[in-house]
């Protein structure tokens, strides 16, 4: 055997190494949970909430913030928000207090394998994290389809568009994605190109299918200087999604959110929103 063909073969077997590696430890990759217990609450930005446990069908016990609207005033809505692959709920309570300050009700929650949630990762599980989320809000506490917007930052897009998806009639008021993927896959695709992410890829979340089949306004908010998310998924999910529907340009970096960076982007949440309070 020539010494050529030698290097051919340990490349061979080295490439193939890598891609079995990809297929089994995929969970890890795409998620990056911070487990325990939470060293900040949104008491320490001023907002009473409640603590709760939310069962899911598999039997697993998801922790969750119920962050109520000012009493002052009725609760305009609530807003149902499933977070990123990184850090866990006590990384998202800026966007608790935007809503707050907007007047909405919020409930932040964990998937299972973050934070306190019991549980294993899984594309089919935080699907059924996010139908737990879901009974809790209507069941529990008997509030209204018509009622509930529902946030997808990042990774969250995923079981944001699937809820949302689930539920056309009565539909939730809106759907907000906040700097999403077209897909698992493609974005995969980009960011390894050299390895085949489409065959290989177990978890899916496929964004632009549920889109085409959602039929609530929707807000997409994405920035061209996204480094982890190219700027063009954002277009694409705009391009798939139905009227109304409105685009939000930001700036900034992938973990530079939205919400407590510029007043006008929050105005625009706002006029989205505005017009579909119930009156």
């Amino acid at each position: 055997m020539t010494t050529l063909m030698k290097v051919i073969l340990v490349f061979v077997a080295a490439y193939a190494a890598m891609l079995g590696l990809v297929f089994l430890f995929q969970t890890r990759l795409v998620y990056l949970p911070m487990k325990g217990s939470y060293s900040i609450t949104p008491q320490a930005r001023g907002l009473a909430f409640e603590a709760v446990k939310l069962g899911t069908e598999d039997g697993e016990q998801l922790a969750a913030w119920w962050i109520p609207a000012p009493k002052s005033v009725p609760a305009r809505g609530t807003v149902l928000l499933l977070h990123g692959n990184a850090g866990n709920i006590s990384h998202r309570i800026d966007y608790a207090q935007m809503f707050y300050r907007l007047g909405y009700n919020t409930l932040l929650v964990d998937y299972r394998g973050y934070g306190e949630s019991t549980g294993h990762l899984s594309e089919e599980g935080t699907y059924r994290d996010a139908k737990a989320a879901w009974a809790w809000l209507t069941v529990t506490r008997d509030i209204k389809t018509p009622d509930i917007v529902i946030f997808g930052e990042s990774l969250g897009g995923g079981p944001a568009t699937w809820l949302a998806a689930q539920h056309p009639q009565p539909a939730p008021r809106a759907l907000i994605l906040a700097s999403a993927f077209t897909s698992i896959p493609d974005l995969g695709a980009e960011v390894y190109p050299w390895i085949p992410v489409r065959w290989l890829a177990r978890i899916h979340y496929n964004n632009l299918a549920n889109l085409e089949r959602i039929k609530v306004p929707v807000l997409i908010a994405h920035s061209p200087g996204d480094e982890i998310i190219p700027y063009a998924h954002g277009r694409r999910l705009f391009d798939a999604t139905r009227e109304p529907k409105t685009f939000l340009e930001l700036s900034g970096g992938h973990n530079e959110g939205f919400v407590f960076a510029r007043p006008d982007w929050v105005e625009v949440v706002r006029g989205v929103l505005g017009p579909l309070e119930r009156k």
